[in-house]
């Protein structure tokens, strides 16, 4: 009875542990950073480049390098530049650059930010649009 007890607490923590390394190399690959931490990247003049992915397209934060519609992002990969560099992510309110995200992390993409809250944020707090 203690063998059979024992067998099945094996096999649930390996099925535990499968589980949570699917989930790790299915899970998020890209990283989050707030207004103020997007502001103090470009005030420092960071080599990031900025994206506004938000449909139908919107007033830009100051600096923005591209826009490309987070739907689209997959077919205007030559809008990007190379895949190690850092590249951040922004809409309206986050989702749809989080999705952007996702998609170009999947894509190989190694150093990519999303900006949390979007363009409502980043006027919220009073920082600058061109």
């Amino acid at each position: 009875m203690k063998i059979r007890i024992l067998f099945f607490i094996l096999v649930f923590l390996i099925l535990i542990y499968g589980c949570a390394q699917n989930t790790t190399d299915k899970g998020t690959k890209y990283k989050d950073l707030t207004s103020e931490e997007l502001k103090q990247m470009l005030d420092s003049d960071a080599d990031i480049f900025l994206v506004d992915v938000h449909i139908p397209e919107q007033q830009h934060i100051k600096g923005t390098d591209a826009f490309v519609p987070y739907d689209e992002i997959e077919n205007n990969l030559n809008l990007l530049p190379d895949k190690n560099a850092k590249i951040v992510l922004y809409c309206r309110s986050g989702s749809m650059s989080k999705e952007a995200a996702q998609k170009l992390a999947d894509l190989g993409y190694k150093n990519v930010l999303n900006h949390l809250g979007g363009t409502i944020d980043w006027k919220n707090k009073g920082f600058e649009f061109e």
